[in-house]
């Protein structure tokens, strides 16, 4: 790469470059993810070593508090870093992917040891989900930086597209490996197949060009940084509206970790069917993803975001009044849509601010979410122990329904509004 061009068009010689290797990136990550399925599979295979509704709960409190919380943490040093993709490459390997490939070696070696094995996959999968968060913010920015603000959508979109309609056939693969081999095999053989996607996932994104961007200032202590963070929440209302709306739609998300635990028990089916209703959110995720990506091009993340609220709604009224098991073939591939317009708040937030206080504001928004997720869970484990699955259902689908109205009438879309600078935070502060 030329050092004397300017910095922008760096980025316009690089897109199509960036674009390529980092949908393949994400593409053979989420086609990876699909044989370990944290809404679907791994709940289920918690749910043959113990019954608590709390540890069953546990799986999704950690895929996604473990993958959040970490990112305030480490938005103060991405933000003097010039070159993110250093940080996927030297700690992503060991803090992400590695615990992957331990988790069905892992499992083999324990098998007919059932607290130890149990104890060995929350470990990894804890390793691993805190690993992702302590290099979440660091991928962010990059994308933010690699990829224009007019071609996030699309990105994203396409990304997800190919990850999720790729991550069918593996549900389908995960499905046929859990009916044809006796329990843990079938998930061993699904472990192993995520370890190695996710191995390969990590040569594409490598691969990225990533021109250095110097900050104009000076770093800062901790104790500095965090004195800022304040003054970000009180400068920018519009945010910390958004930010409120997230923390009632990430409660809604309480209910989710035991949607397939219920399915399966309430209506007696087999560990098989879990793959196949694994494939029908992954579809939903595909179709939906093609639809979001470029409507928040034309139309902005707000709308995308309202309509995730809505069809996350819809899938639980769905599971509270179904009348048959195929009846939940359409609430997870509603589920799926949520999730497609809900994994675009990501670059939501990184219309709220400038790129040079971008790391902070994404650290905020999903530090938030993180500390949300990690009770959600847990406070839905507690209401399904004490009053049963109908209840928890009925009260994340009014919190849902909760989300959908404070977004739309609270929260101003960011595209017709000034953000705040980083200059201007560090004055008021």
């Amino acid at each position: 790469m030329n050092t004397n061009e300017p910095y922008e068009e760096k980025i316009r010689k690089n897109y199509r470059w960036n674009f390529i290797f980092n949908v393949l990136d994400g593409s053979t990550f989420w086609f990876g993810y699909s044989f370990l399925a944290p809404a679907v599979i791994l709940p289920l295979y918690v749910s043959h070593y113990t019954g608590s509704k709390l540890l069953i709960g546990m799986v999704a409190m950690i895929n996604s508090a473990f993958w959040l919380v970490p990112q305030i943490f480490t938005a103060n040093w991405v933000e003097h870093t010039p070159v993110k993709v250093r940080i996927m490459i030297r700690q992503g390997l060991f803090l992400e992917r590695l615990p992957l490939l331990i988790l069905p070696l892992a499992t083999w070696l324990l098998i007919g040891k059932p607290a130890p094995a149990l104890m060995a996959f929350f470990l990894l999968f804890s390793w691993h989900s805190f690993g992702a968060g302590l290099t979440a913010v660091a991928w962010q920015d990059m994308i933010g930086k690699v990829i224009p603000v007019e071609r996030r959508g699309i990105f994203f979109g396409f990304t997800n597209f190919l990850g999720n309609a790729t991550g069918v056939a593996g549900a389908a693969v995960a499905a046929w490996l859990l009916d044809r081999y006796d329990f843990p095999y079938g998930f061993i053989i699904c472990f192993a197949i995520a370890g190695i996607f996710v191995i390969i996932s990590y040569l594409f994104i490598a691969q990225t060009r990533e021109p250095p961007l110097l900050t104009q200032h000076e770093p800062v202590t901790f104790r500095q940084y965090w004195a800022k963070l304040p003054v970000v929440l009180k400068k920018d209302r519009n945010f910390s509206n958004f930010l409120t709306t997230q923390v009632v739609f990430n409660l809604g998300g309480m209910a989710w970790g035991f949607l397939a635990v219920y399915t399966v028990q309430n209506w007696g089916l087999p560990d098989g069917k879990v793959g196949e209703f694994g494939a029908a959110l992954l579809i939903g995720q595909s179709v939906f993803n093609l639809v979001f990506g470029p409507l928040a091009d034309r139309k902005g993340y707000k709308l995308v975001l309202e309509l995730s609220a809505l069809l996350a709604a819809l899938s639980i009224l769905l599971a509270l009044f179904a009348q048959h098991p195929n009846w939940f073939y359409v609430v997870f591939a509603l589920r799926g849509a949520s999730l497609a317009g809900g994994f675009l708040s990501m670059m939501f937030v990184m219309e709220f601010c400038t790129p040079g206080i971008r790391p902070t504001y994404i650290g905020l928004s999903n530090t938030l979410s993180g500390i949300i997720s990690a009770i959600a869970p847990m406070l839905g484990g507690l209401i399904a122990s004490l009053v049963g699955y109908p209840a928890l259902f009925i009260t994340a689908l009014v919190l849902a329904l909760a989300a959908f109205v404070m977004l739309r009438w609270w929260v101003r879309d960011p595209r017709h509004i000034q953000p705040p600078t980083l200059e201007e935070v560090e004055i008021a502060a």
